[in-house]
Parts: C-alpha cells; structure tokens; sequence
C-alpha cells in the first residue's frame, strides 16, 4: 500500500450514488496547502469545474473532494447550488474556508446529485479522516476502471503521490480526467503552478483514448509543505514520474483495451507540431483497431501523418515510419517484415515511432487500441 505524503489524511466511503463501490473521498490536509490545478476547457464544464477554478485561483487549498458517479454537469442552478452545498459541508467537517476545497465529480451526465444522501453523510463527516493510504481513495473515484491507479516516488526527505481515474470519453484539452496529486515537500505556489503545468502538457494532456473531451476534466496538487524544502529541480523530475506512471495506467486501462500504444515523433518543426502528428495517429480508428488485431497494416500510420494538411513542410520522402525497431517506410517491404511485423503487433505494447525529417522537436503520446469491448461498455453505460 502507498501512504499519504505527511500532512495529509483522507476520508472514503460509499453514499449510494451506486450501491456496491465507494463513491464519496475527501483528501484534507492539516493546514492550508500551496495549490495548482488545471481544468477541462469544454464549454460544457459542470458546476465542479467551475467552483474549483475560482477556489483555486489563489493558489491556496486545503482539501480535495471527488463524488464519482455522478458528473453533476448540465443540471443547471441547481447543480451549481449542490456543488456549494458540498464543499461547505466538507469545509465545515475540517474547519476551514469553504474557499479551500476543490471539489471534482466523474459519471454520468445530465443527473444532480441525489442530494438527501450527500447531505446525511454531511452531516456526520467531522472527524472521520483516519486515512492514510493512497489505494482507497483511488478506488473511491473510479468509475468504469478496472484497477485502482496510484504512482508515488520519493525527492529527498518528501514524497510526491498522486491518483487518478478514468478510461473512456478522454482526449484532454487542457487537463485530463481526475487526477490528484499530494507532496509533503514545500514550494512556493507560483514555481509549484509552473511546474505543474508542464508536467500536466506532456504527461496527463498526452494520453487519448476516444478523441473525446470530458466536460469534468480536474488535475491538481497540494503542497503540505511538512518535509521541508527539497530541490526545485528535482521535485519536478519526481512529479513527471509520478504523472507519466498514471498517464500509461490509463491508457492501458482505456475501455476495452488490450494493449498500450505509444507514438514518438521527432524531427519535427517544433513540438506543437510532434504532438499533433503523434494525436493524428494515436486517435486514428484505423490504426487503432489494426494495432488490436495484430494486422500489419502500417500504411494506416501514413495515412495518419497524412492528414494533418496544414503542415505543408511535412514532405513523404523525408518521413521514417517504425513500429519498435523494425523500419518500415521509406524502405521497400516484403513478406518478411510482414510477418515480423505481424509478431510484434501481437504483444501487449506497441510503439510507433515516426521521424518527420524537419527539425528537432519531439513529442510522445498515449493510447490504446479500440476493441468491440470500448463499443459495448459504451453502449450499455447508463442502462
């Protein structure tokens, strides 16, 4: 099991959102947290995405509460008014500013939340954060996860940790998902923004699933500050650790999958452009159901590169297209490397790594194949 970071307890339990799974966690601290976060940017954000923005605006919080199930988005006013009624009962149970509680919500869409439940666990929430480990509050957010996600890694005296949910409606634009991070290392709010952010833009923004944005996307960190002061430096390299551990979960994880993709592409113009071209891949449908089916059509990935027509100094006879180490364009390929190609696509990881023979930027992203599973766990979702 994982402990929490010093400072930090949490609290998890079942509210009857759904019957048999936890589905209510608060992560609080003992004092008030340096803090950063990011959010989805659809113009569908619910209540949660919006309280939470403002109340982390300052760069100061002190609990994070996650009720999974229930997205508590497009409800309206009233969605709004159960949003706040949450954080201040939270607030109230740990004696601070309702101000400093982030509150993020995952499920289905369209439903409030069933607001006589929430209020009786309310009520009786004070003194109630006996938790000290990692693996139920990730238990707690999961909605159609098949496994809790939970990354840790050690910088100097402190420790950074972090949890995370989701495998389906993901293609992150700003954020993704949820996912909550803890340190016990101190830092101050703005370097802890700025670190958090970059890590955030090539971690949890680089992994798709589905190409589709979630309207609840939270990402966010609390610094207790309990373990002292350890490199700047070196508590991002901890903080990508962690992030980019939970990145390939979910995308292992993704809804029906049954195998990690990975995109690499280099030489590109600058990164803006690697990561979009290394998108274009990993989201195609094409090249995602020939990666499940172990069938080696690499001129999907081609095709991929090839519909970003805007980069007009992407030029075919500079493209190198690989899967793992096998080159296969612009090299002529024979029955051989079919068959090789064939093997290597029957494994559990499969890289795809494309040079674009342009510059020197790279970007990687994380994905999965598309399976018949992804059609029926969506098609049966609500019922």
């Amino acid at each position: 099991m994982t402990s929490l970071p010093a400072g930090f307890r949490a609290h998890v339990s079942n509210i009857g959102i759904k019957d048999d799974t936890d589905d209510f966690v608060v992560i609080a601290a003992e004092q008030p947290c340096a803090a950063a976060a990011v959010f989805t940017r659809s113009r569908f954000s619910g209540p949660s995405v919006v309280l939470s923005r403002d109340h982390v605006a300052d760069g100061v919080l002190q609990a994070f509460v996650v009720i999974s199930k229930n997205a508590n988005v497009a409800t309206g006013d009233d969605g709004l008014a159960d949003a706040e009624e949450v954080v201040q009962g939270v607030a109230a149970a740990i004696g601070c500013a309702s101000g400093d509680v982030l509150i993020a919500s995952t499920g289905v869409i369209g439903r409030r939340y069933p607001m006589d439940k929430v209020r009786a666990h309310l009520a009786h929430l004070a003194g109630r954060f006996d938790g000290t480990e990692a693996e139920p509050a990730a238990r707690g957010i999961m909605t159609t996860d098949t496994f809790a996600k939970v990354a840790s890694a050690s910088v100097g005296e402190a420790t950074v940790v972090g949890i995370a949910k989701g495998v389906g409606m993901i293609e992150p634009d700003m954020a993704t998902l949820i996912a909550l991070f803890l340190t016990d290392a101190s830092v101050e709010v703005g370097v802890l923004d700025a670190m958090f952010r970059r890590v955030m833009d090539h971690t949890l923004n680089a992994v798709s699933v589905d190409t589709d944005t979630s309207t609840s996307d939270t990402a966010a960190i609390m610094a207790s500050g309990v373990a002292g002061r350890v490199g700047v430096l070196e508590l991002e390299s901890a903080l990508d650790s962690v992030a980019l551990s939970l990145t390939r979960q979910i995308a292992r994880d993704g809804e029906g999958a049954t195998k990690l993709l990975t995109v690499t592409v280099d030489g590109a113009r600058d990164e803006h452009q690697a990561k979009r071209v290394a998108k274009a891949i990993v989201n195609s449908p094409l090249v995602k159901t020939a990666v499940h089916g172990a069938d080696p059509n690499w001129g999907r990935v081609a095709m991929a590169i090839g519909k970003c027509s805007d980069d007009t100094d992407i030029l075919q006879d500079r493209v190198v297209i690989r899967f793992g180490g096998q080159e296969l364009y612009p090299r002529p390929v024979g029955d051989d490397d079919l068959a090789a190609l064939t093997k290597y696509l029957a494994g559990d990881d499969v890289l795809i790594h494309v040079s674009l023979g342009i510059g020197s930027a790279a970007s990687t992203v994380y994905g999965c194949d598309l399976s018949d599973g992804y059609v029926r766990i969506n098609a049966d979702y609500t019922t």
